[in-house]
């Protein structure tokens, strides 16, 4: 997991070679003219998803997992709380692997929580079990999926 602010995006375009269109997508995004959906950046080995998501509390939201792409997540209109924890200590999934969709999601407990400000991001990766969108209303939020193996 990468924790930083927009500015120093750039900084880590040598992490995966399609990082940098992600990351141009990303700084080149005016934001006073959003659309929601999802758009493709590169066919379907990078695409952005724009959308206003409820969010929850500790209680009612569970972990989950990727395994064939990557998040880079950016929340836009307000404070966002995520659970963190190594996928590599999760024991008790609530479902199984769904492979059309990319995701699974967990029981266990989060190992940490932290807020991520709307000038920040976080990148996700497949050894990354989180939980996005904890806190109260309405959050207006940039995912990008970026597919781990071109």
């Amino acid at each position: 997991m990468i924790i930083d602010t927009i500015h120093n995006i750039s900084k880590y375009s040598a992490l995966h070679p399609m990082f940098t269109k992600a990351f141009d997508y990303i700084q080149n995004l005016d934001m006073n003219n959003l659309k929601m959906g999802t758009f493709p950046i590169q066919n379907q080995d990078i695409f952005a998803i724009i959308n206003e998501s409820a969010m929850g509390t500790i209680e009612n939201t569970h972990l989950e997992a990727h395994n064939q792409y990557i998040d880079i997540q950016v929340p836009f209109s307000k404070t966002e709380m995520f659970g963190w924890a190594p996928r590599s200590i999760l024991r008790n999934p609530l479902t199984e692997y769904d492979e059309i969709e990319d995701i699974q999601y967990f029981k266990d407990h989060y190992s940490f929580t932290f807020e991520l400000q709307p000038e920040n991001f976080v990148i996700f990766f497949p050894l990354d079990a989180h939980a996005p969108c904890l806190g109260e209303g309405n959050i207006l939020k940039l995912v990008i999926k970026i597919k781990v193996i071109p």
